[in-house]
């Protein structure tokens, strides 16, 4: 890939915006749009060219990437009017960078193989500030001869790329079992510092406590110290983002017949605090939950 190579990338969010600017400061010629104009017009000073619709954004460019809040709005802004699918040139590449489930990854795949084009399964794991650093962990599926044109822009945005198999999906099961991990993890400071009030111990006592032992691990601490301030203003990742990624472990644990009681508790916890008005909060405002008990 050269600098007069064009990526397109669809979605230009809390995460595609970033990765759009590193693309675009790694030399390449990067297109960009999103279904709210203000988002993508912002990244015009960056190297990057706002358009406005994603076929205006795919033509002509090799890769595609989406990174969009879920499956469905990546299917649709592939294949609505004005897709990004159809604009795409024979034997394109498409980065499919979101994190959608397994349903959708196949849905997807399978559209890209009607198209004719070449498909990776790369969602990533982080949030905005590795994203703005370039400090992505890229986890991607897809055929071997497919990793060298997928290679810029991994580079670009993410700190290292763990290709995990060639079959489309197995990036996205990766993917689940970090999302799972994050959102138990969430769940479980989150009492632990709710039970730490109950008995008279300050949140803050006992994150100093763990601090520096194995058990203080430093996102238990960042996200420690936004619960017990009860400040969630600094948004990292939205908790209606991490609802949707505790439903689709959820979802994927039950088309295994896999039985998991947490992973169920931990979802509806995060549906509760969404429902509550505190989706486009930090995730770590599950803590606005389970102090309301």
């Amino acid at each position: 890939m050269n600098e007069t190579t064009t990526v397109a990338v669809l979605g230009t969010g809390i995460m595609g915006a970033p990765m759009a600017r590193n693309c675009a400061a790694a030399g390449m010629a990067v297109r960009a749009w999103d279904r709210t104009p203000e988002k993508v017009q912002a990244l015009a000073g960056d190297g990057v060219t706002p358009v406005g619709t994603p076929a205006a954004a795919a033509r002509e460019a090799d890769p595609v990437v989406t990174m969009l809040s879920d499956g469905g709005a990546v299917e649709a802004v592939m294949t609505g009017a004005d897709g990004g699918l159809g604009a795409m040139g024979r034997d394109a590449l498409w980065l499919q960078m979101s994190t959608v489930g397994l349903a959708a990854t196949e849905r997807l795949a399978s559209l890209a193989r009607e198209r004719g084009v070449a498909y990776v399964d790369a969602p990533v794991v982080g949030t905005r500030q590795p994203a703005e650093a370039g400090e992505l962990l890229v986890l991607a599926s897809g055929p071997e001869e497919l990793r060298d044109r997928a290679a810029p822009v991994f580079d670009a945005v993410g700190r290292a790329t763990r290709w995990v198999g060639e079959e489309p999906g197995a990036g996205s099961r990766l993917k689940l079992v970090f999302n799972a991990w994050l959102v138990s993890l969430m769940e479980s400071l989150s009492e632990t510092l709710a039970f730490s009030r109950a008995v008279g111990i300050p949140p803050e006592q006992f994150l100093e406590a763990i601090d520096g032992t194995p058990m203080g691990l430093p996102y238990a601490q960042l996200k420690g110290r936004a619960m017990a301030a009860m400040d969630f203003s600094e948004v990292a990742f939205p908790l209606r983002l991490a609802h949707k990624d505790a439903r689709l472990v959820v979802e994927a644990a039950e088309a295994e017949d896999l039985e998991l009681p947490l992973m169920r508790t931990v979802e509806a916890q995060f549906g509760r605090a969404e429902a509550e008005g505190h989706g486009d909060e930090d995730l770590a405002a599950v803590h606005r939950a389970v102090r309301a008990g």
